[in-house]
């Protein structure tokens, strides 16, 4: 693994810690989904881990919550524990699994208990303070890469023995 080196104003995911770390964040966050703003807030909690992108957790009152249908999928986090799934649907389209939420988090992370994360590459755009984000590689992780984060990122080829 090659990190690349930050440049100024810019985050390495190589300086996240693991466990991970919760940030409140005061960065615009949109989300778009078959022309519906889905979120919208200043008022997200990133969640900063070693080698990936963060991921944006959005409060449940900032988000259009009638989009979201509860899936049966569930997953589990050494971290934080057990993750409960939407699927997000706007007239006839549907992504589905593309937003998880942890109803009982661990008590490291219950400042996000409920809040609401986002597959970027679920949905049709994601923007943090304007910048439109590009998914993090892989199917299984949800980070937002914007300019100012640096890799190379988990998920990509590769990656799988990080």
């Amino acid at each position: 693994m090659n990190r690349t080196q930050p440049g100024a104003g810019q985050e390495s995911v190589w300086d996240y810690p693991r466990p991970p770390r919760i940030e409140d964040s005061t960065k615009h966050i949109h989300l778009i989904f078959n022309g519906v703003t889905i979120v919208e807030t200043r008022r997200a909690r990133r969640v900063l881990e070693t080698s990936s992108p963060p991921v944006y957790y959005a409060p449940p009152e900032d988000v259009r919550t009638e989009h979201l249908i509860l899936s049966p999928r569930s997953t589990f986090c050494e971290w934080k524990g057990r993750a409960a799934y939407y699927t997000v649907v706007v007239g006839d389209k549907q992504a589905v699994d593309a937003a998880w939420f942890y109803p009982n988090p661990t008590e490291a992370f219950v400042s996000i208990k409920n809040y609401i994360a986002f597959y970027p590459g679920k949905v049709d755009a994601c923007f943090v303070d304007g910048e439109q984000v590009r998914p993090q590689p892989g199917n299984f992780y949800g980070g937002w890469i914007t300019n100012d984060i640096t890799g190379p990122f988990k998920g990509e080829p590769g990656t799988e023995g990080w």
